[in-house]
């Protein structure tokens, strides 16, 4: 895997020409201190670099915000100058980066009603009740991140809430945002009756008499989420920088936007902050599929960005989720026997994106759960490259949750990064096998397949979906322990992986998936000074204490941005 990600990575052409020349000029003339020391040197460390050529090191100096050298005698850098951080070996880290975050909502659901750990519907009433009360009059109540799987998988119902909502319009979300939960006064502002027809690539749950339960799937959502006030840009700002402060308490230095308000609206306020000097992480910014050519020609106008913020990337949907029965398989679901998931996206339009994006030099990254979702998904990528030609394209699955056998050998083949959040397979494994069965599972999450095939696989959290800490996601790719504690061995213990290679994935990988590789994603001379300092060695810990390991420090750009008090 690190011999296929470097040789991709001297491919680099997607027009980042300005991050190339800070690398190449850092690599040239950053890799020893100044004669008057370094600004910072961290020593008495136990340092994880990420660089093959040098794994391990117990020193590192910064001079502003890149790394000026790394190893262990960090007498050799320092100066009058030079303050010296004694870490008492400490475990260092790169950054962490996120593959897949919804940034924004996870700014606005810090700040919203929390659904997540209700275990009864009782518990769920009672939770909604709460914040309704602190809630103006007509007011939406938005958020949510409940699991109806946590009560055995009722799902709920607009009666449920009614009652102590009487002058709020709510709108709620399961927690894999593929299907809310709305009251009888959002239905009502929606215009969704009995007889409100089904939108394409969604489904109004309905009851026995025909009448609508409050459940709304996919693209039905829409209908809802469409007369939902637009925030302010304050709000959005607010947002953002909760988000950003949240992410950084958990090491996370960099995050890939897959966009919460359609891409546009979230790029917008990133640049906002970036201007004013308050972006503290660094933020690869996605936006709609649907919108390529308003990206292209934005790109044509604007560039890429710099290494705080850039952009040149596209999220699609191909299906829904697992969670919501609207994953698309080939075979119906167990559970659901009558459904086989949801196209949410007309194929022909979807198609015709990513062949245009592609060919227009833009990043692609498609959401597909299902394995005929991804085997759909594979296909149209495999017609890019051959209709458009030889280039570093980099295509992305974003999830690749549930595969054939046959998709897992073609995403090393065709150089598709499987885009993975290895949290989802220790939440779902408590029900996955009642909605696909055991066969099917088999290649569900399949992180040691992928890694075993060549793939460059890449890890992430899909918060609010999962939360966005990157040592519960690699003590899940690592233990594969179920939530429910019922996989003491690991839920599909064969596609269990280590914790280095976890770590590659959470940090050099994603680096790699984001066009970043040149300068971020590991500890080497004329790299950005972006890293974490863990409270315990996640290398020689029990597997199963990695989840309770604490973030003490994160530094970003040579910066402190989060120490633990």
């Amino acid at each position: 895997m690190e011999d296929s990600a470097a040789q991709h990575s001297q491919t680099n052409n997607m027009k980042l020409q300005p991050l190339l020349i800070f690398a190449i000029f850092c690599a040239a003339s950053c890799s020893r201190a100044p004669q008057s020391g370094a600004s910072f040197i961290y020593y008495n460390a136990k340092i994880w670099t990420g660089n093959p050529q040098q794994p391990w090191a117990t020193a590192m100096a910064v001079n502003a915000d890149t790394i000026a050298g790394i190893g262990d005698d960090y007498k050799a850098w320092q100066g009058e100058n030079s303050q010296l951080v004694d870490l008492a070996g400490q475990l260092v880290v790169p950054g962490f980066t996120d593959n897949h975050v919804h940034f924004l909502s996870g700014g606005f659901q810090l700040a919203s009603v929390d659904l997540r750990a209700a275990q009864t519907p009782v518990a769920f009433i009672a939770r909604l009740a709460d914040f309704a009360q602190s809630r103006p009059k007509e007011r939406w109540i938005t958020g949510g991140d409940w699991d109806h799987e946590a009560w055995g998988g009722e799902l709920p119902r607009k009666e449920w809430i009614d009652s102590i909502s009487t002058q709020n319009p709510v709108f709620v979300s399961r927690l894999d945002g593929h299907m809310g939960l709305a009251n009888s006064i959002a239905l009502r502002l929606a215009g969704i009756s009995a007889k409100t027809p089904d939108p394409p690539g969604g489904t109004i749950v309905r009851d026995a008499k025909g009448q609508p339960t409050g459940i709304l799937k996919d693209e039905a959502m829409s209908l809802v989420f469409g007369i939902i006030p637009e925030p302010s840009k304050a709000e959005l700002d607010e947002a953002l920088q909760r988000a950003a402060d949240f992410a950084l308490s958990m090491g996370v230095t960099q995050v890939h936007d897959v966009s919460s308000f359609g891409g546009w609206t979230d790029l917008e306020t990133y640049r906002r902050a970036h201007a004013a000097g308050k972006l503290p992480l660094r933020i690869y910014s996605f936006v709609a599929l649907g919108t390529w050519q308003r990206l292209a020609d934005f790109v044509k106008q604007n560039g890429r960005g710099d290494n705080m913020l850039w952009w040149g990337a596209l999220k699609g949907f191909v299906d829904g989720s697992l969670g919501s029965t609207t994953a698309w398989f080939y075979e119906p679901f167990n559970d659901e026997p009558q459904t086989s998931g949801l196209v949410v996206t007309d194929t022909n339009d979807l198609r015709n994106w990513i062949l245009a994006a592609d060919a227009a030099q833009l990043h692609v990254g498609v959401h597909a759960i299902g394995d005929r979702a991804n085997d759909w998904l594979l296909g149209v990528y495999e017609t890019a490259a051959r209709q458009n030609g030889p280039r570093d394209r980099r295509f992305r699955i974003e999830h690749a949750q549930h595969l054939s056998a046959a998709a897992i050998q073609r995403f090393a083949k065709l150089g598709v990064i499987p885009s993975m959040q290895p949290y989802h397979a220790i939440d779902d494994g408590r029900w996955a096998e009642k909605r696909i069965g055991a066969k099917r599972c088999e290649t569900t999450y399949a992180f040691r397949s992928l890694l075993d095939a060549g793939a460059t696989l890449t890890f992430g959290s899909d918060w609010t979906v999962a939360p966005i800490n990157p040592l519960e996601g690699i003590y899940a790719a690592v233990t594969r322990q179920t939530l429910d504690d019922k996989n003491p061995e690991g839920w599909i213990p064969q596609q269990k992986i280590t914790v280095e290679e976890a770590l590659r994935c959470y940090t050099l990988n994603n680096a790699y998936g984001g066009f970043a590789e040149t300068h971020t994603g590991a500890l080497r001379p004329g790299f950005l000074a972006d890293f974490v300092v863990l409270s315990d060695n996640i290398f020689t810990i029990q597997p199963t204490r990695i989840k309770a390991t604490k973030v003490l420090r994160t530094i970003v750009g040579g910066k402190e941005r989060y120490r633990k008090e």
